[in-house]
């Protein structure tokens, strides 16, 4: 443009060719700028937050479990709180297999024609068969949760379930099939018992098990409840009956005592839901931590010798930032801010907020307005929930499971009423939280009442897949394929015996943070997850510096953990000295 405007011509082309140049050169700022303006609303719509993240395994796969209350409602309220499963690999053949809860038994009283809890063997490319009778794990009462653990360090994943009535404990022979053992190992004390947790709390590498008690419940006990839409269910304060939850010290050869009296946990009562075990105050013990609906939340410090003491209150995890006591239910312990400790988030009832206490040393925030999480929430009442990494950046993501206690209409189309849309957030740095929509990760996915929402790697492609549990209705797989060339390793934790080391922590660096993460089953709401630990590498290359904290207090060293030549995803055992 330049040369033709210095050119030597008459004056008068010179005006004429200095018009056209400078209309050119408007005409063309014009164009690029309206190309730009026409750009930035598609732009706003691209990208993985407007993107489905997840897909509905059909039933074509095998698995087609439906919870259900039975014929009809009777609102009495452990109908609330049933939902539970366990992902865990029963068969030893690498991949999880599922076990559903199921609300079976008749609140009432005995029903031998009740559906019972199934499980489901996994069988490798998203198929599934039900080997519940074959497994000798079809239990009939009516079951709230399960959990699991080797509790005999045979190298078979035994399996907890929390029922009302008498809980079970089946013991893997090791050949596809369980022995049930409650009444002979002393765990088949009947109750109303909800989420659970195996860990060695005492050293000596047998796990312990830790279980909520929700309230002491019997149907002569039962209110009537309801508002001027009908009746409805009642909130557990109106019984004016905590439950005091049971720890169980692991005896050998498949015997246990409770130990709950002597161990301290008569001190404060509460109407336990969710449970997490993790060393909160970075001393070398494994605390308690439990989730209390509409009842102050406890933090039983271990200080040693299978003694502990409820400090909650002091270190300010009791109630939320106004001194109020929330419904807890779902909760998982888990380092968001990279600051080397756990932190805790759970779920509560709608017009509450779901809660996040950022831990610092052992003393707790509620830091729930700073991370994002308080104005997406109060409008929701939250269950199961999880941290994992869905597109594998290397930032903890959140999916958080809902469904309502209490309606706010009755439907005359005979639909559920408790029915609510699940959600999914995307993290980032800071501890910093934003919905993803469609929301919860998929599209045109019908809302359920949905509770327990279990964690794991069910097709062994390297990222996190959801088993969703939903009350009286058909239980969900969710298919990760977010983002299918994604970066990441998976790491499984072993003990110097080959047994998966629950508890143990790593530390790392990932591009220019230091990340920590914790290996355990037990988190969520009333489920247990893939023990696995999962790794978003983001735009890194690999894992470096990496150190693994044992639970006996010994820790080992790894420079590089990356994926195997030019593969996207890798798994890697490490395992104790």
């Amino acid at each position: 443009m330049m040369q033709i405007m210095m050119r030597n011509t008459p004056n008068k082309m010179n005006r004429i060719r200095l018009w056209v140049t400078t209309f050119m050169i408007i005409a063309t700022l014009t164009s690029c700028i309206g190309k730009n303006e026409v750009s930035k609303p598609k732009k706003t719509q691209q990208g993985p937050q407007n993107t489905p993240v997840f897909r509905l395994l059909e039933k074509e796969s095998g698995f087609d479990f439906t919870h259900s209350l039975g014929t009809t409602r009777r609102f009495w309220i452990p109908e609330t709180v049933t939902g539970g499963a366990a992902l865990f690999d029963y068969d030893n053949d690498g991949d999880l297999d599922i076990y559903c809860v199921q609300a079976g038994g008749d609140l009432g009283g005995d029903r031998s024609d009740a559906p019972g809890n199934r499980l489901f063997r996994n069988d490798g490319q998203l198929k599934f068969t039900d080997v519940t009778e074959s497994a000798g794990v079809g239990d009939q009462e009516f079951g709230l949760a399960a959990t699991c653990a080797d509790i005999d360090r045979d190298g078979n994943v035994d399996l907890f379930v929390s029922n009302r009535g008498s809980d079970k404990l089946f013991l893997n022979n090791g050949d596809g099939t369980f022995k049930e053992i409650g009444a002979a190992s002393g765990m088949d004390k009947s109750g109303l018992s909800a989420s659970a947790a195996f860990r060695d709390l005492d050293g000596d590498r047998l796990p312990e098990l830790f279980v909520t008690q929700y309230v002491l419940w019997s149907k002569d006990k039962e209110l009537n409840c309801g508002t001027g839409i009908g009746k409805d269910y009642c909130s557990p304060n109106n019984y004016s009956a905590p439950a005091p939850d049971r720890l169980y010290k692991n005896l050998g050869s498949g015997k246990f005592e409770d130990i709950s009296e002597k161990a301290g946990l008569r001190k404060v009562y509460g109407n336990g839901l969710g449970v997490v075990l993790g060393d909160l105050n970075n001393d070398g013990q494994v605390d308690i931590y439990v989730a209390n609906d509409g009842s102050p939340n406890q933090w039983w410090k271990n200080e040693g010798q299978l003694n502990f003491n409820d400090h909650a209150v002091s270190a300010g995890c009791a109630v939320n930032m106004n001194g109020v006591a929330e419904a807890g239910m779902g909760v998982q312990a888990s380092d968001i801010d990279d600051d080397g400790d756990l932190d805790l988030f759970m779920t509560h009832i709608r017009n509450e907020t779901n809660t996040w206490y950022r831990n610092d040393g052992g003393i707790f925030t509620d830091a729930t307005i700073v991370s994002g999480m308080a104005r997406t929430s109060r409008d929701f009442t939250g269950f199961g929930m999880g941290y994992f990494d869905f597109d594998s950046d290397g930032f903890l993501d959140l999916y958080v499971a809902n469904g309502k206690v209490l309606r706010q209409s009755n439907p005359t189309d005979g639909t559920d009423p408790y029915v609510e849309s699940n959600q999914l957030f995307r993290g980032s740095l800071g501890a910093k939280f934003s919905e993803v929509f469609p929301r919860g990760g998929i599209d045109n996915l019908s809302a359920m009442t949905s509770r327990g929402v279990a964690f794991g790697d069910l097709d062994n492609d390297g990222d996190v897949d959801l088993l969703v549990m939903n009350s009286n209705g058909p239980a969900r797989i969710l298919i990760n394929e977010a983002v299918p060339q994604a970066h990441s390793v998976t790491l499984e934790l072993l003990d110097s015996e080959g047994i998966f080391a629950e508890g143990s922590r790593i530390k790392a660096k990932l591009g220019d943070r230091t990340i920590w993460r914790m290996a355990t089953r037990n988190y969520s709401y009333c489920v247990a997850n893939d023990h696995r630990l999962h790794i978003g590498l983001g735009k890194n290359a690999r894992l470096q510096d990496l150190e693994v904290f044992w639970p006996d207090g010994t820790s080992s060293s790894f420079p590089v953990i990356e994926p195997a030549g030019e593969a996207a995803r890798a798994s890697h055992r490490l395992q104790q000295p």
